[in-house]
């Protein structure tokens, strides 16, 4: 099946997610706080922030933060997660990340699975466009080339039932060769097997492509 990421299919997936699993708490991808140690906070973007997670972790680490998503609905369970966490600071902007421009760039451009209406690479070129310098870029997205053996658990923002479609996959070389050198110092680049448990309490097996780097 092909996703095509749009304005409606996101709509779809969260009216469905809320419908799932409104009121439960939502804990931020582990990468988050493993990449960020010794980065002293600043302005931070959360891009295609669902429901919030990253963006409230980020918060509570002093970042100044501005999470962007498609979905009406998405944010708007953001922005009730963070009210009851304390965090009614954070901006959260209604956009499509493929035609959205900040009006200046990020200490921080940070993205969790998040898919858009473009090429998945292409996403992360203008992700990239929006880091300041001296900033960091950290991309997670999902990891490419395992068909069908232990790739299920297509989380969407942060957990959904089945596999990742071929247009959210990435590789780690893949990510990182856009990045050209004389802009950018590679920092991460990890291809990684993690196990979480989805809303029945079954162990699920997540592939996932880390790369964090800082523009020069």
């Amino acid at each position: 099946m092909t996703h095509g990421f749009d304005k409606d299919y996101w709509q779809a997936h969260w009216a469905e997610r809320l419908a799932d699993d409104e009121g439960t708490t939502l804990p931020p991808h582990p990468y988050l706080e493993r990449e960020l140690i010794g980065i002293d906070p600043g302005t931070a973007l959360d891009a295609g922030c669902g429901g919030g997670a990253e963006a409230i972790w980020l918060a509570e680490q002093g970042w100044q933060v501005t999470g962007v998503d498609i979905s009406r609905a998405a944010l708007d369970r953001a922005a009730r997660a963070a009210r009851s966490a304390g965090h009614g600071r954070i901006e959260w902007v209604e956009a499509d990340l493929t035609a959205w421009e900040p009006e200046g760039r990020f200490e921080l451009v940070t993205s969790h699975y998040a898919h858009a209406a473009i090429p998945q690479l292409d996403l992360y070129d203008r992700l990239a466009e929006w880091v300041a310098p001296g900033g960091t870029l950290l991309v997670v997205g999902h990891q490419h080339a395992h068909g069908g053996d232990g790739h299920e658990g297509h989380e969407g923002h942060e957990g959904h039932e089945g596999q990742p479609p071929p247009e959210a996959e990435v590789s780690a070389s893949a990510i990182t060769a856009r990045l050209a050198p004389e802009e950018w110092e590679i920092v991460t680049v990890a291809e990684l097997v993690r196990s979480v448990d989805e809303h029945a309490g079954l162990p699920v097996e997540l592939h996932d492509v880390v790369v964090r780097a800082t523009r020069r």
